[in-house]
């Protein structure tokens, strides 16, 4: 690096009465470095933002992410541009809080803060850390798009100094399909990837899914959507849970539809998870043909620990639900896809609109997916029906699929149409036609409810285009 440069670190010593915050902006080897004394009491961290800020605009180009001052609570956050240069090369993160007890904190003399290059600060921590990982915080910056934060948190533990293997990788994936926001997003999600030998380590893998008539396209969303698969063995993870999958679903290709869906699949242990698993479900007497169905649709349920899906059969055994009808897998599949306090919230949300949890479980049997959906969708479609379209709670409860209908572009439109066709008489005020209306195709409802009235109600089509040109 230039001797001209700064040295890219910031000291700040703490004393005794008052708070002393002594700031040096070193440049090169110099022995008259610039620097600025500060004294800091509670009733002057105003002050001290504004010299602060005073001090960093003279030396260097800064962008301020944040600023507070509560009281005795001083928080500044700030990515610092030194020099010219427009590469962010260190993040001061300061906190300065119930100060004296952060005095007693540092030893008799003085204590030496850091906020060195890639290191964020933190009150628990006193210690230095070297600014040997800057190579890889600006790379994952200016090459990956990572923001800042996540820039040091990934050099903490994929450190590399030279661009040579970083830069074969993300080669490799753009020559294998992969847009700049896919591989962006897949090293942000797995930063280690950055590492991998294309050849030996990527390459057995995009072959893999090519022999199986994979389109390149398709090939970077698995990889995006699961990007651990990259670094697992061929030969002893994917290939072997490839053919399980395979070998319950027989049909290749619907096996790939099932790893796009979930791509963990080929991750999932063997052993310990999947094959215990579909033992669990067929001891509950769920047929084979539905554990099949959860195989192609639902296949999170195998990576489940056996014990956890367990314990949801049996809690939807004792339900009611009949482990041969479909309705106990789609139980078993929203169970294992919230916590216990997560659905004691939406049987909450239920409750406030005079429901019973007896009427919230008849509802979750006629259709779980009504348990699916949102607390915020949930009382939405509640206060619509029960406030707009005057319906009593028990009768959404009756027909809970309503619950997952959209909100935007089904019910309010065809509620729209029904009060028209309401208001001139042309239909009767009742919920099963009202039912009717919103379970109908989109060709149905137009054929059978807007365009057969067109003499009596010809703004029918216009109102309905209008609802939903709004949702759009």
């Amino acid at each position: 690096m230039d001797k001209n440069h700064p040295r890219h670190d910031f000291k700040c010593m703490l004393d005794k009465q008052p708070i002393k915050i002594k700031c040096m902006l070193e440049r090169g080897q110099s022995s008259d470095p610039k620097d600025l004394l500060f004294s800091v009491k509670k009733s002057s961290l105003i002050q001290f933002k504004t010299e602060l800020d005073a001090f960093l605009a003279a030396n260097t180009k800064e962008e301020v992410c944040d600023f507070k001052v509560k009281g005795s609570w001083l928080e500044r956050s700030c990515a610092i541009h030194l020099g010219n240069t427009p590469t962010i090369i260190a993040q001061v993160n300061l906190t300065l809080h119930h100060v004296r007890s952060s005095v007693r904190a540092c030893s008799s003399t003085y204590n030496n803060l850091y906020f060195i290059q890639i290191h964020t600060f933190s009150s628990s921590s006193l210690e230095t850390t070297p600014n040997q990982h800057s190579f890889a915080v600006n790379y994952f910056i200016n090459s990956c798009g990572f923001p800042l934060e996540k820039a040091l948190s990934a050099s903490n533990y994929v450190k590399f100094e030279t661009p040579n293997k970083p830069d074969s990788v993300l080669a490799f994936f753009e020559n294998h399909g992969f847009t700049k926001t896919q591989i962006s997003n897949l090293v942000r999600r797995y930063p280690p990837v950055i590492l991998c030998d294309p050849e030996k380590t990527l390459l057995p893998k995009f072959q893999f899914f090519k022999s199986k008539g994979v389109s390149s396209t398709d090939v970077a969303k698995i990889l995006s959507s699961a990007p651990a698969v990259l670094k697992r063995s061929m030969e002893n993870q994917i290939i072997p849970s490839f053919n399980f999958f395979k070998s319950f679903i027989q049909s290749e290709e619907e096996t790939i539809s099932a790893i796009k869906r979930n791509a963990g699949l080929l991750l999932v242990d063997l052993q310990n998870c999947a094959l215990p698993n579909v033992e669990i479900l067929r001891e509950a007497n769920v047929p084979d043909a539905k554990i099949l169905f959860m195989l192609k649709f639902m296949p999170r349920a195998f990576i489940l620990t056996s014990d956890r899906l367990r314990k949801i059969v049996n809690e939807v055994k004792k339900m009611g639900f009949n482990p041969s009808k479909s309705n106990f897998v789609l139980a078993v599949h929203a169970l294992k896809s919230m916590s216990k306090s997560t659905w004691g919230k939406k049987v909450e949300v239920y409750k406030k609109w005079g429901l019973s949890e007896d009427d919230i479980l008849v509802a979750f049997g006629k259709y779980p997916w009504c348990m699916m959906a949102s607390e915020h969708k949930i009382v939405r479609v509640m206060d619509f029906f029960v406030n707009k379209m005057g319906w009593r709670s028990f009768l959404v409860a009756r027909r809970p699929w309503f619950i997952s209908m959209s909100f935007e572009k089904r019910i309010v439109p065809r509620c729209a149409v029904y009060q028209v066709l309401l208001s001139k008489g042309l239909i009767q005020n009742n919920d099963i036609t009202l039912a009717t209306m919103l379970k109908y195709t989109e060709k149905v409802f137009l054929t059978e409810v807007v365009n057969c009235h067109q003499e009596e109600a010809p703004e029918l089509l216009k109102l309905y285009k209008e609802k939903l040109a709004v949702t759009k």
